[in-house]
């Protein structure tokens, strides 16, 4: 496989571009992903990567979430440890009614006022996959591998390389420049590990505005905090008083986090887009199908959105 042309080269190594790589690879197609970066060094493994399909634009992306959402909890039945179904309340500081994909989840319910922390107006209940982003992609490589496929790491000058008869762009922030598409615009996400004091259910803050947001998600041990997304920023450098910030609010939901020890800080840069961008593209003998643009809701949407690819790449090949 190394020294045989490949029917497909997936640019990317994230979470878009090594599902959809699986994919196809599982599909019988011959796959090689190129990538400047190995997947634990990707913008996904410091996901907090809690299955939600509100931070990205498409008319596909609740049929896409939904995709993703059945295999990740068919993951859970089958004993995968990097995936976790998991209780909990999703709240918005404003009263607003509960949105339609929630009402279809397992354990949906309202909340009472009650049941909400301060601040916050509305809520509902339901059960949501929560994956560990590092294992998690380690083990779709290992996936990948067992299918045939390959991982080359090097840095991607063109769409154009002439290696493959289909590329599949999964480049994220990346897209920004290789394509080029000034509509993607990198937007810096940071959260918060500490020594899980005993939190069993998430908490994810209900909004719109994302430049503050206020999510616990409890992964064994760990508890991840967050968040925050500083719009134009591509500094992956952690910044100590946004951590901070993320702390003390977390500690407003539940006080324990206050005195938790800290385990580390991550960073990823999102690839924001008006609308995620999945098509094809015929440049004339050579066809590129683009998959980026998923803000942050790449891990929720990347099952569905490598089902699209896999359609489009099997009228090409």
């Amino acid at each position: 496989m190394t020294s045989a042309r490949p029917d497909v080269l997936t640019i990317g190594a994230g979470v878009s571009g090594l599902t959809t790589a699986v994919r196809l690879a599982e599909a019988g197609l011959r796959v090689r992903i190129r990538a400047q970066r190995r997947p634990e060094q990707t913008t996904s493994a410091a996901a907090g990567a809690i299955w939600d399909p509100i931070y990205a634009n498409h008319p596909l992306v609740l049929s896409w979430s939904t995709r993703s959402y059945d295999v990740f909890r068919d993951m859970v039945h089958a004993g995968r440890p990097e995936v976790r179904l998991v209780r909990g309340v999703e709240a918005s500081r404003r009263r607003i009614p509960s949105p339609d994909w929630a009402q279809d989840l397992p354990g949906f319910r309202e909340c009472a006022a009650a049941e909400l922390p301060g601040g916050f107006a509305s809520g509902w209940r339901y059960t949501a996959p929560i994956i560990d982003m590092p294992p998690y992609l380690a083990y779709l490589e290992r996936r990948l591998v067992a299918a045939g496929g390959t991982v080359e790491i090097g840095h991607v000058r063109s769409l154009d390389e002439g290696t493959a008869p289909v590329v599949v762009n999964c480049s994220g922030i990346g897209a920004r420049e290789l394509v080029p598409d000034p509509e993607v615009e990198p937007i810096r996400g940071q959260l918060v590990a500490v020594r899980n004091p005993g939190v069993r259910e998430f908490f994810a803050e209900h909004t719109e505005e994302l430049e503050e947001m206020t999510y616990l998600l409890p992964q064994g041990d760990v508890l991840l905090l967050g968040g925050n997304a500083d719009k134009g920023q591509s500094d992956p450098e952690p910044d100590p008083e946004v951590a901070a910030g993320i702390i003390a609010r977390c500690a407003g939901i539940v006080p324990a986090i206050a005195e938790a020890p800290v385990l580390g800080h991550r960073t990823g840069i999102r690839p924001q887009r008006p609308e995620i961008r999945l098509e094809h593209v015929d440049l004339g003998g050579r066809h590129v199908v683009h998959n980026y643009g998923h803000s942050g809701a790449g891990v929720s949407l990347s099952w569905g959105c490598a089902d699209s690819v896999l359609e489009i790449v099997r009228t090409l090949v």
